[in-house]
C-alpha cells in the first residue's frame, strides 16, 4: 500500500470495479423484502450543487441494506425541468438575436431537446464522483416514452372521474414567464409602494393598484362598519377617468375596516378576493390587463368613437392602450390630478407583494382558461394515509406541516403556457370550436394571430396552421377530445404543457413502469423517500396523492426530510454572498469520502447543515487514519504474522475491544434503523480513532503473543470497515481490496459483503 491515501488515485477505479461486478443491481434471488429508493430527479442539463450532495443519505441507506442482504435498488433519473430549461434555452437564443416567437411549436421543442441532450450527462458523471451506488441500467428521463404514456393515463383517468375541468379562473400569472403558477409556487416579498387615495363618489378608496379601476364593478365594505352600513345595497355614481359609472356598495366580511378608509373597490378580473366576491354576487369579470402585462383598452375603443364619446376620454383610452402597468400608473397620476379625484398619496406604504419564484417579476392575477384538478378528493386520502401511519415523516414535526398544506389545498392549475414539457393530450375540432384563437407561422414565416374560422376563410390551410402552430387558446367551455394521437384532420392540439410537478408527482409510477412493469410489481411501494423539506408540498404530497389515486397504496413508507446545506456560519449559499461551495471542487481537494461524512456527522434532519473546508479536511485526515491502520496490518502480515483461531478466554485488552466493537455494531445498526445518521457517523469516528487506533493499536505494537493480538485487530478493523462503508465507500473498499489480495478477507467486494451481526 502507498504511504498515504490519495483519493483521486482510487475513486474512479473503485467505482469501475463496482460497475463491472453489477454491484448496483438488486439481487432478486434473495428471499428478503425488497428495499428501494428513487433519486429525486435533478435537471437533465444541470450541474451538481451542494444540495445534490445530500443524496449521500440515500446512498448510506442503500449500501447498508444491500450489505444486509436485501434486494436493493436505487433508481436514478433526470427531470426535463419545464420552464427552467426553456428559460435557459431562450437566453441562448437571445444572445443570437433570436426569440422563441420565430419558431413553430414543434421546431422549438426539438431545438430545446437537442440543447438538453448536448448539455446532459454531466450530472450523471458527477453523481458517480460522489460514489453514489445508483443502478444506471434503470435510469429514467422525464420525457421518456414510458413516462409520457403513464402521465397520459393518469390524466385520462382524472378526466373520466370528473376531477379535471377547464374554467375561466383567476390564476397567478407571470407576464415575463408567460405562464401560471400555483399559490404555493408564488413568493411574497415586503415592498414599499405608493398607496393612492382616490375619490369614488361620496367615498375615498385607498389602493396600490389604480390601473385596475377601469374594470371596477362594485364597492365593498364590512357589514358592521358604521361608516358605510347605510350605504350597503345602494348605488353610487363614481367619476372615472373615462367618464362616470354607477356602482353598488356590497357587504363583505372579508373587507378590513382598518385598511385605508375601510371601503374597497371590487375588480373580479384582477384580485383573488374580488374574484370570489364576484362569484358570490354574480358580478361581471372583465380584464384590463393582458397576458403581456399590458393595458388593454380595445373593449373601450371598439365601442366608443368621436360621435358618442367626449374627446378627452377617447384620447385617454388611446394613450393608455398597450402601456405597461408601470407606465400606466405614471399616466394615470397626471389624469387623476387633472380631474381632481386624487386626494393624496402615501409614498411609504409597506405591503406584501406576490412575485414569480423564478423571475421575481410581479405576479399578475388574471382570469384565463386553464386546466384544473379538483384537489379535495385527492388530498383527503393523502391525509388519511399519514394519520393511519401508512407513511411516516422524519423528523415527525413535518407531519403537521403536511396536514396544514393539504387542508388548505385549492384546485390546482396544471397547465403551463410553455413548449418544453409533456403536452396535455387534448385536441380541439375547428368545426366544433370555430372561435379557437391560434398563433402560427405561415408559409412565408410570418407570425399570424387570429380566430381559426376566420383564418381558414382567408385561404390559410389546416396544414399550414398545424405545421406553423405556436399557441392555441381555447375558451373555457370549448369541446375537446382526450387522446394521445390526432383524432382527425380537423383537429388542432392543445399547446399547453403539464406543470412539471404534475409529471414529477408521478415519479414512483413512471420510474417503476406502472402498472405492469417488473420493477413496479417488485419495488412498489418504495421504501424511503429522501428530499429537502422545502418541497414537501410541491413534490412529496403530490406523489402520495397520485400514488394512492392510481394504485391504492402510498408510493413510499417513510419520508426523510433533510435540510439545505449552508456555509460554516449557517448562511444560505448564494453567488452574491460569494459563499457557494462547489462539491466537485471539495472532492478534488479532499476526496469524496471526506465530503460525504462531513455532510452527515453533526447534522440533524430538517435543520441547516453547516459545511466548511475545515470540517471536510478533518474527515480527510480520518480517511488517512483508516488507510494507515490498514497499511500497518498489511505490513505485520507481510512480516509473517498470521491469523489464528482465537481462544475462548481472551486477554482483558482483547476482550474489552471486542466487547466495545460488538456494542458499536448494535449501536450503528440501531441508529441507521432510526435514521440517526449523525449519531452513527460520530460513534464510528470515535470508536475507530480513539478506541481502535489511539488505544488498542498502540498497545499491540509491543505484543508478541503469536497472533492473538493481530487476529483481534484484523477482526476489529475489518468489521469497522463494513460499518464505515456506507459513509466512506471509496477508502474502505480500497483497503478491502488490498486485504483481499493477501487473503486477509474472504468476501471479494466490501460493497456486497455481509453486514456485521455479532462479533
Amino acid at each position: 500500500m502507498d504511504t498515504a491515501f490519495i483519493p483521486k488515485d482510487h475513486e474512479s477505479s473503485m467505482y469501475a470495479l463496482w460497475e463491472q461486478n453489477n454491484a448496483f443491481q438488486p439481487d432478486l434471488k434473495s428471499t428478503k423484502k425488497p428495499f428501494s429508493i428513487l433519486l429525486p430527479p435533478p435537471n437533465a442539463n444541470a450541474s451538481l450543487h451542494a444540495g445534490h450532495a445530500m443524496y449521500v443519505i440515500e446512498d448510506i441507506l442503500v449500501r447498508w441494506k444491500r450489505m444486509q442482504g436485501y434486494p436493493t435498488v436505487w433508481i436514478p433519473g433526470t427531470d426535463h425541468a419545464g420552464y427552467e430549461t426553456q428559460y435557459v434555452y431562450e437566453k441562448q437564443l437571445s444572445k443570437q438575436g433570436k426569440s422563441r416567437f420565430e419558431f413553430d411549436r414543434q421546431t422549438l421543442y426539438d431545438d430545446v431537446a437537442a440543447f438538453v441532450k448536448q448539455n446532459s450527462g454531466l450530472i450523471e458523471e458527477q453523481l458517480k464522483v460522489l460514489g453514489f451506488s445508483l443502478d444506471w441500467s434503470r435510469k429514467t428521463f422525464m420525457l421518456d416514452e414510458k413516462v409520457i404514456r403513464i402521465v397520459y393515463s393518469t390524466f385520462e383517468k382524472l378526466v373520466k372521474d370528473g376531477l379535471v375541468y377547464r374554467d375561466n379562473y383567476i390564476v397567478n400569472f407571470c407576464p415575463k414567464c408567460g405562464t401560471t403558477f400555483a399559490d404555493l409556487e408564488v413568493n411574497h416579498i415586503e415592498r414599499k409602494d405608493p398607496l393612492y387615495y382616490i375619490k369614488y363618489g361620496p367615498f375615498t378608496i385607498a389602493t396600490v393598484r389604480p390601473e385596475t379601476k377601469f374594470r371596477d364593478v362594485a364597492l365593498a365594505a364590512h357589514p358592521k362598519d358604521p361608516r358605510y352600513k347605510k350605504w350597503i345595497g345602494k348605488k353610487v355614481e363614481v367619476l372615472g377617468l373615462l367618464g362616470p359609472v354607477s356602482m353598488t356598495v356590497l357587504a363583505d366580511e372579508g373587507v378590513d375596516p382598518k385598511f385605508g378608509t375601510g371601503i374597497m373597490k371590487v375588480t373580479p378580473a384582477h384580485d383573488p378576493h374580488d374574484f370570489a366576491l364576484g362569484k358570490k354576487h354574480n358580478l361581471p369579470v372583465d380584464s384590463i390587463i393582458d397576458t403581456r402585462g399590458r393595458m388593454d383598452f380595445s373593449w373601450y375603443l371598439n365601442t366608443h368613437n368621436e360621435k358618442n364619446t367626449e374627446v378627452k376620454y377617447l384620447d385617454r383610452a388611446k394613450k393608455y392602450h398597450g402601456k405597461s402597468v408601470k407606465d400606466m400608473r405614471v399616466l394615470m397620476l397626471e389624469d387623476l390630478k387633472q380631474d381632481g379625484i386624487l386626494e393624496k398619496i402615501d409614498e411609504n406604504y409597506t405591503h406584501s407583494v406576490a412575485v414569480c419564484y423564478k423571475s421575481d417579476h410581479d405576479i399578475e392575477p388574471l382570469v384565463l382558461p386553464n386546466w384544473f384538478i379538483r384537489m379535495k378528493p385527492l388530498a383527503e386520502p393523502a391525509m388519511k394515509a399519514a394519520k393511519e401511519g401508512l407513511v411516516t415523516f422524519v423528523p415527525k414535526r413535518f407531519e403537521k406541516q403536511y396536514y396544514q398544506w393539504l387542508e388548505k389545498f385549492i384546485d390546482w392549475p396544471i397547465s403551463r403556457q410553455i413548449v418544453w414539457g409533456i403536452r396535455i393530450p387534448v385536441w380541439y375540432s375547428v368545426k366544433e370550436n370555430p372561435d379557437l384563437e391560434v398563433t402560427f407561422l405561415n408559409a412565408k414565416h410570418e407570425r399570424v394571430i387570429g380566430k381559426v374560422s376566420e383564418l381558414l376563410a382567408q385561404h390559410n390551410t389546416m396544414q399550414e396552421i398545424t405545421d406553423g402552430l405556436q399557441q392555441l387558446r381555447a375558451s373555457a367551455n370549448a369541446k375537446f377530445v382526450v387522446s394521445d394521437k390526432k383524432p382527425g384532420e380537423e383537429y388542432l392540439p392543445e399547446t399547453d404543457t403539464f406543470d412539471t410537478w404534475f409529471s414529477s408527482g408521478q415519479w414512483p409510477l413512471t420510474t417503476l413502469d406502472y402498472p405492469n412493469g417488473k420493477d413496479f410489481k417488485t419495488f412498489y411501494p418504495t421504501s424511503v423517500l429522501d428530499t429537502m423539506w422545502d418541497i414537501l408540498f410541491f413534490w412529496v404530497a403530490r406523489m402520495i396523492m397520485f400514488g394512492l389515486y392510481m394504485t391504492g397504496e402510498v408510493p413510499f413508507k417513510t419520508v426523510y426530510l433533510h435540510s439545505m446545506v449552508t456555509d460554516e456560519k449557517g448562511q444560505k449559499m448564494s453567488k452574491s454572498k460569494g459563499n457557494v461551495i462547489n462539491p466537485i471542487e471539495i472532492v478534488n481537494e479532499f476526496g469524496a469520502d471526506a465530503l460525504r461524512i462531513s455532510l452527515v456527522a453533526g447534522s440533524t434532519p430538517g435543520n441547516p447543515i453547516a459545511l466548511s473546508k475545515e470540517k471536510v479536511k478533518g474527515y480527510r485526515n480520518f480517511g488517512n487514519k483508516l488507510w494507515n491502520i490498514g497499511r500497518y496490518i498489511l505490513l505485520q502480515h507481510e512480516a509473517g504474522t498470521k491469523i489464528i483461531a482465537l481462544p475462548k478466554k481472551l486477554d482483558k485488552e482483547h476482550a474489552t475491544i471486542l466487547k466495545s466493537l460488538s456494542s458499536t455494531v448494535k449501536y450503528i445498526t440501531s441508529a441507521l434503523e432510526k435514521y440517526r445518521f449523525s449519531d452513527a457517523a460520530l460513534r464510528l469516528h470515535g470508536f475507530v480513532w480513539d478506541e481502535c487506533a489511539n488505544t488498542y493499536l498502540e498497545k499491540t505494537k509491543s505484543n508478541t503473543d503469536g497472533g492473538e493480538t493481530f487476529t483481534t485487530l484484523v477482526r476489529v478493523f475489518t468489521t469497522s470497515l463494513k460499518l464505515l462503508h456506507p459513509f466512506m465507500p471509496f477508502v474502505t473498499e480500497s483497503i478491502w481490496q488490498e486485504f483481499s489480495k493477501t487473503h486477509l478477507v474472504d468476501e471479494p467486494l466490501l460493497m456486497t459483503a455481509e453486514w456485521p451481526k455479532s462479533v
